[in-house]
């Protein structure tokens, strides 16, 4: 007898997502608020699609995005199939919301390299999710990656216009606060920044129709354009769709959370190493660890109050950052970046040469991506002087012994005043052939040592 087909099981573990976000203060809004009860039923009852877009303006995203991103995964962990649309087409509009002017227009060239590496970055953080924070035996829903262009290709302005156009209305579409803003500056609106509304609107019908996306994420300052997509469906297939908004996640100093010293903080370790993320996480403020450890974690709430306790009993120990930090690293690095970061912490910031003389050349260089590297022939006698002139940490001769008596020259993170001090096997050259050299506070050099 031929052998039973195997039929896989559709994922059935929902939980309420609107109880869940609001637990962990992911949720700033839910339209329309009175269908709430509707909307729990429909997730109890039906396998259903959420989605959030992200605009290919830079060929990363940054930790300004992982907000969303969570939410994603949390709708995920709930039994919910996640889909992220990639704005191929929309990217060349340009969203008005929370823009004080227009963005320049994109060169396919461009548009094509940012698109394929925001695919990378999500795919990369659902798959180390699923690897790494992901304990159950239950499988998951794969996240589907779209590109909204593939949207029109079939269609022709006449025929969008005709068929998608005519269920908007221009007294709404004025009213929305991202156009209104606008219409009162300078500056002005394009007629294109105008439409974007009614394309990110098509993209979640189109969403609804193929993959039953009942459900619309994003942050604060969608509210506009999701209150037009549930217009277009109510309008066009008369079937009621949900908008869940986040909140705007600030720093202390009043810029977006995702920035270090106005910087973007990249999920691409291309652009942002590893190590730079966790110190980014490491350095937040402690009166911030229960939000941020509700936000950007999926630790248990149990897990966090009793983690929060800890950290409190001895603040200076930091657990609360170092575990904020472990698991935002984890996410978007895997264990082997988490491993790199947290070994980089110990050697720069924790002096701990047992470490240093422990790792690779080329794990050196990725814990000081910023570093210079310097191969050298070792020689007997050479003095810390002659060392240092020989690998350019000094503009001057002058500079290097005024430098280095005014104790700003460090070799393997100790402090060395002498210039004569001759370099020895063992304490400055470490058993991995390695020396790393900082003068002053910020210009690190690692030299790789050979015999002859």
């Amino acid at each position: 007898a031929a052998a039973p087909r195997m039929v896989k099981q559709p994922v059935r573990h929902y939980r309420n997502i609107v109880k869940l976000f609001t637990d962990r203060g992911l949720l700033q809004d839910v339209f329309p608020k009175d269908k709430v009860p509707q909307l729990i039923k429909l997730l109890e009852n039906k396998s259903v699609g959420i989605y959030a877009g992200f605009d290919p303006t830079a060929d990363s995203l940054h930790i300004g995005n992982l907000l969303v991103l969570m939410g994603l995964i949390h709708a995920q962990r709930s039994g919910i199939k996640p889909i992220a649309v990639i704005g191929g087409a929309t990217g060349r509009i340009g969203d008005p919301s929370g823009k004080s002017k227009e963005r320049p227009m994109m060169q396919q060239q461009i548009l094509d390299q940012n698109i394929a590496g925001i695919t990378g970055d999500i795919e990369r953080l659902f798959t180390n999710h699923e690897k790494y924070l992901w304990n159950r035996d239950k499988p998951l829903e794969p996240v589907k990656v779209i590109n909204n262009e593939d949207f029109y290709l079939d269609s022709n302005i006449i025929d969008f216009v005709s068929r998608v156009g005519r269920h908007f209305r221009l007294g709404p579409m004025l009213g929305r606060t991202s156009v209104k803003s606008r219409l009162e500056s300078d500056e002005g609106i394009s007629f294109t920044e105008f439409t974007y509304q009614i394309f990110q609107s098509y993209d979640w019908l189109r969403l609804l129709q193929s993959h039953d996306c009942y459900l619309q994420l994003g942050g604060s300052d969608q509210m506009g354009n999701i209150l037009a997509g549930q217009d277009l469906i109510s309008r066009s297939v008369d079937k009621l769709v949900f908008g869940l908004t986040m909140p705007l996640v600030l720093a202390e100093s009043g810029e977006k959370f995702g920035k270090s010293a106005g910087t973007p903080v990249w999920m691409n370790q291309n652009k942002t190493s590893a190590y730079t993320v966790y110190q980014y996480m490491l350095n937040q403020k402690d009166r911030d660890m229960p939000r941020m450890l509700k936000m950007f974690t999926f630790l248990p709430l149990p897990e966090i109050e009793a983690l929060l306790r800890k950290h409190e009993a001895k603040p200076e120990n930091r657990y609360a950052q170092e575990k904020l930090a472990e698991q935002v690293t984890l996410l978007l690095h895997g264990d082997q970046g988490l491993s790199l970061a947290q070994q980089s912490t110990r050697i720069l910031w924790h002096n701990d040469i047992t470490a240093l003389s422990q790792i690779s050349v080329e794990d050196s260089r990725a814990v000081l991506d910023q570093a210079q590297y310097v191969q050298k022939l070792y020689s007997s006698g050479i003095t810390m002087f002659d060392f240092a002139m020989s690998i350019g940490c000094f503009r001057s001769e002058r500079d290097a012994l005024r430098i280095i008596a005014a104790g700003g020259f460090y070799i393997n993170q100790v402090k060395t005043t002498n210039p004569e001090e001759v370099i020895v096997h063992g304490i400055h050259v470490l058993q991995n052939n390695l020396t790393l050299v900082r003068v002053g506070k910020k210009n690190y050099f690692i030299v790789e040592w050979f015999t002859s």
